[in-house]
């Protein structure tokens, strides 16, 4: 008998604490919505990021329906719009996000998710920080890491090669931002664009990911994540990381 008790608490010694090692350290709403040129992309993510939250413990509610934002968000510690269209959302689903930013909420923007119609949604394009112009072909180019000690970083040499669609954006609202990637211009040609468009160039400040503090939030953007081959490339999985990690929970930064 004494050995069956014995056993037993053996057995409960060891599944109690797998229990609450489970446990989420927090919650993130990911948007996923389909548009005309990012929807390949989506399993491929889906895949890539549930594990990466099974690995480190956070959970993940995945979505590409907007109808989500007119439930409870303050539930999750971040949004990501996960290259999904911002402008789709209604009114009403625009104010609760917008509420929920000011009631302390955060929010992660990946590639496409950055761009809504100029003037369509500003309070959406200040949260952003930069609005889009236009893009050049995808091409390989050098990217440059400007903040080391920002979590999204880690892990990336400081002139890494990349190929994606490089946006060229600009600050109409003046916007501040902390920029966390750039890219180098002279590493690709920012004019190598489609007929009837015209490529422009940032210069030496071209940023490609960024972090700011928005109403009483936390916001990190990537314009980085057009191809669907990304989402299975560890070291971009890990820039997403990074990001995922600082915007739920502002950890992790060094100065």
């Amino acid at each position: 008998m004494k050995v069956i008790v014995r056993v037993l608490a053996t057995l409960i010694w060891i599944v109690m604490p797998s229990v609450s090692w489970a446990e989420d350290q927090f919650k993130v709403l990911v948007i996923a919505t389909p548009s005309k040129y990012h929807y390949e992309y989506i399993p491929i993510a889906r895949e890539s990021l549930e594990r990466l939250a099974r690995l480190h413990s956070f959970g993940i509610t995945w979505t590409s329906d907007p109808a989500a934002f007119d439930g409870d968000l303050h539930q999750y510690a971040a949004v990501l719009f996960l290259n999904s269209p911002a402008e789709q959302l209604s009114e009403a689903q625009r104010s609760h996000f917008e509420q929920y930013m000011r009631s302390g909420g955060n929010a992660m923007v990946v590639h496409r998710a950055a761009i809504v119609p100029p003037n369509s949604w500003p309070w959406f394009e200040k949260l952003v920080g930069r609005s889009f112009i236009n893009h050049p072909m995808i091409q390989t180019a050098v990217v440059t890491v400007a903040d080391k000690g920002f979590p999204a970083a880690f892990g990336l040499p400081d002139r890494w090669l990349w190929s994606d669609e490089f946006y060229v954006t600009a600050n109409p609202y003046h916007v501040t931002i902390a920029p966390v990637l750039k890219v180098d211009e002279a590493s690709y040609d920012p004019t190598k664009i489609w007929p009837g468009q015209v490529g422009k160039r940032m210069g030496g400040d071209h940023p490609e990911a960024w972090f700011q503090r928005y109403e009483k939030g936390r916001v990190f953007v990537t314009l980085l994540g057009h191809n669907v081959e990304m989402y299975r490339d560890e070291r971009y999985l890990q820039h997403l990381l990074g990001g995922i990690y600082w915007t739920a929970t502002g950890l992790g930064q060094q100065h």
